[in-house]
């Protein structure tokens, strides 16, 4: 084969910094629009964005030239940086450090981007904690994390 074909689906997960509650609806649809062109500039393909006031979940397909870690790290300083120069909050805006990613068979695609976009109803019967421990679990994640 004379080119290198790829095509790998990541969930990542990510929050704002002590999970505080920033992302009202409002401005969460904004974020959200300024981080789908910041992955779309990172040649990522998004299926879909969204999440809570403090988390953002995201389906995009990753750039075979580029790491998750430097996508990660360039779509989230980037936009923090955005957020605070656009005087969105009183409060200096920045996301926690580190994320989750995880990687999803093409054809569960379609039923991470439902579980995506049911955030809002999804938190309603769990948090954020027992959704993140959740996948480090199906992941095998889970003992690597310190409490």
């Amino acid at each position: 084969m004379s080119h290198s074909l790829t095509r790998i689906w990541i969930h990542a997960v990510w929050s704002t910094k002590d999970r505080f509650p920033f992302l009202n609806k409002e401005k969460r649809i904004k974020i959200v629009n300024h981080l789908k062109t910041r992955f779309e500039e990172s040649e990522c393909g998004v299926r879909i964005i969204n999440g809570t006031e403090d988390h953002l979940h995201a389906l995009f397909i990753l750039n075979q030239n580029e790491s998750i870690k430097d996508i990660i790290k360039n779509v989230k300083g980037e936009t923090s940086h955005w957020i605070n120069q656009s005087n969105f909050y009183k409060a200096k805006f920045s996301w926690q450090i580190g994320y989750g990613a995880f990687s999803v068979s093409e054809s569960l695609v379609k039923n991470v981007e439902q579980y995506i976009k049911n955030q809002e109803k999804h938190h309603k019967k769990m948090s954020f904690q027992e959704e993140l421990n959740k996948f480090l679990k199906a992941y095998g994640l889970l003992d690597q994390v310190t409490p």
